[in-house]
């Protein structure tokens, strides 16, 4: 009886041992998961003209005439083809979502049935839909590098429809969201917000299903959330960037600003950054903020 306790703490030890090790490498491979470079001469920020907050607000050098006149073969229509790769193409889908009252079209592009690395969910603003976050040859081709970005890196990139920027368009988010993370549980999950697409970033910060999810928020010349510092999201400090144009004139960046400021004085070390594009308008953020480098902060501040 003695031998055969003795034998069974051994393989219990062993057992626990192995669990531990397993358990330290996964934390350790989620850790190290960044997304290699792509493209990034192209797509990378031309200068930077003013930092602070230890670099996480910065003003960037932006010349409408080089990133428009020039990197455009039609102006705000289609990019020159060097910006372009067609490789998600292939596994790009136009996709419904039925689920009780919820109904709607929706883009998928990359690891729709399964096993994604990622998730990446672009919600537009008024006057956009499920098309814009798929155009391949819009917006400098930004929209075409971050859906290489996810698909080369195995990871499923979502463009939906919904109703409303209200509860029922974020319900309808929501639910989208939920599909595929059951199918791809307990990976990094990344809400992009153009505009004001925005109040739909916020009610899902807010949501107690998705905000445990969530890796990081990305806002394109959006709104705000004046519960945010009162909110679960900001307790538990849910990785923020904020990026706006200083002509933008649906949404002044001086507010903007000044919110991103109020985070940095009530909790100094909260994880978010501040992109500033100097002279661009409301869509530059769109246009020109660097995916791979807020995705990569992102997933590095998260662990």
């Amino acid at each position: 009886m003695k031998f055969w306790t003795t034998q069974r703490e051994f393989w219990l030890r062993n057992t626990l041992l192995l669990l531990t090790l397993v358990t330290a490498t996964g934390a350790l491979q989620a850790q190290q998961f960044q997304l290699p470079p792509y493209k990034d001469e192209l797509f990378q920020y031309r200068g930077i003209l003013e930092t602070g907050f230890g670099g996480d607000y910065v003003k960037v050098a932006y010349d409408k005439y080089i990133e428009i006149h020039k990197r455009d073969v039609v102006l705000e229509r289609e990019v020159q083809r060097k910006y372009v790769s067609e490789k998600p193409r292939w596994s790009k889908s136009a996709k419904r979502l039925t689920i009780g009252e919820y109904k709607m079209k929706y883009f998928a592009d990359g690891k729709s049935r399964g096993r994604a690395k990622f998730i990446v969910v672009y919600v537009h603003g008024s006057g956009g839909n499920r098309f814009q976050g798929v155009n391949d040859w819009t917006f400098g081709g930004n929209f075409n590098r971050i859906q290489n970005l996810v698909v080369r890196n195995g990871g499923l990139y979502l463009s939906p429809d919904f109703e409303d920027f209200e509860a029922k368009g974020a319900a309808q988010v929501k639910q989208l969201i939920k599909t595929y993370a059951e199918k791809s549980p307990g990976v990094p999950i990344f809400v992009a917000c153009g505009s004001k697409g925005g109040q739909i970033c916020w009610r899902l910060a807010r949501d107690n299903y998705i905000l445990p999810r969530l890796t990081g928020m990305l806002l394109f010349g959006s709104v705000l959330d004046k519960g945010f510092f009162k909110s679960a999201a900001f307790k538990r400090k849910l990785p923020i960037y904020f990026g706006h144009g200083s002509w933008d004139t649906v949404f002044p960046w001086k507010r903007q600003l000044d919110f991103f400021k109020r985070i940095k004085k009530t909790a100094p070390k909260y994880p978010s950054k501040f992109a500033l594009f100097d002279t661009g308008t409301h869509g530059t953020p769109i246009r020109m903020t660097d995916w791979r480098l807020i995705l990569n902060w992102m997933l590095k501040v998260k662990g």
